[in-house]
């Protein structure tokens, strides 16, 4: 067999709950081939590798034996593990936020391109279906606003970072895609210690976008609404579905002598192909990889959303930055 024929030998680095959910959907593409895995925690690594019937490893020597790997360790240890990838030549899916320090980030991209190393940088919502549908949607509509909520209650894991980076962000980089402008003016309110969030801006484009993210909401919601001219497009991520809401259609009609006036609304609802947003993802990272081609999330993607977030942080007093209201002028 040829390397063009081949599958792709990928490895996980890092086999926490999300580490181990990529070695699972490795498991099942036919285009990538399972190696092994490795963690700081032997013994972790050598569950999960019984588990998916493949090897573990320490973190060099699986380098040494892949291709690409996804590295989902904590959020601090992305960029030494990145720079070990791109020194030994390793493409790589960094989870997000890619990385916690943007200096470092930038100059990580800038050597990860110069080495022919592809990063993609792991924003799952980009794969979800329905995400897909809408961005095929969008060339079509004007966009005026954007309307983001990703809510939820308490979280029985670890947590990586504020509500901000660990769910907005996620919203973040979707909405960047949509509005494809840079974020302008920005304000944020937040209560319950940091674990509620909200945040109005106003992109370069004029679009007007409003986030929340919430850790104590006693319902799953994640939701997104595009007000464009044209219609209304409402996502839903957990249903993976889409309904577009056309203009009202007017009338007046007479019952028993007497003049009412109605409304009807036209509702379309686009198939949507239905499907695991991550397996999506990770297919995509395997076939830019085997493809040399760009990746759908870049390291500059990524390096967009950590700027928001940090600076929704500094707003809300979430980082070094005191707590304040106030707007930001980028």
């Amino acid at each position: 067999m040829s390397d063009a024929d081949r599958p792709v030998r990928v490895g996980v680095v890092g086999v926490g709950s999300m580490g181990r959910n990529h070695a699972r959907v490795y498991r099942e593409l036919a285009d990538a081939e399972l190696v092994g895995v490795a963690d700081m925690d032997s013994a972790a690594a050598d569950r999960v590798a019984g588990e998916y019937g493949t090897e573990s490893f320490d973190t060099d020597d699986l380098l040494s034996a892949v291709d690409a790997v996804s590295i989902a360790v904590p959020t601090s240890a992305h960029a030494p593990v990145l720079e070990r990838c791109i020194d030994a030549g390793v493409h790589a899916l960094v989870e997000k936020p890619f990385v916690d320090d943007l200096a470092v980030g930038r100059e990580l991209a800038r050597r990860a391109a110069a080495e022919g190393v592809t990063v993609q940088v792991g924003h799952v919502e980009r794969f979800n279906p329905a995400v897909r549908t809408l961005m095929r949607i969008l060339p079509d509509l004007d966009v005026v606003a954007v309307d983001a909520r990703r809510l939820g209650p308490p979280v029985d894991r670890e947590l990586d970072g504020s509500v901000v980076s660990d769910l907005m962000i996620h919203d973040i980089d979707v909405v960047n895609a949509v509005v494809d402008a840079r974020p302008g003016t920005l304000g944020a309110t937040g209560a319950a210690d940091g674990d509620y969030a909200t945040v109005q801006c106003v992109y370069d484009d004029d679009t007007v976008a409003t986030f929340t993210a919430s850790r104590v909401t006693r319902r799953k919601v994640r939701e997104l609404e595009i007000t464009a001219r044209e219609c209304l497009v409402a996502v839903d991520y957990l249903s993976q579905s889409v309904e577009i809401h056309r203009g009202d259609h007017p009338e007046y009609i007479e019952s028993n002598g007497t003049i009412r006036h109605r409304t009807e609304s036209v509702i379309e609802r686009p198939f949507v192909e239905t499907g695991e947003p991550l397996k999506g993802e990770l297919a995509a990272f395997v076939d830019a990889v085997a493809d040399g081609d760009e990746p759908v999330v870049t390291p500059k993607d990524g390096l967009d959303a950590v700027e928001f977030a940090r600076q929704i942080e500094g707003i809300l007093g979430l980082g070094s930055t005191p707590s304040a209201e106030r707007e930001v002028h980028r």
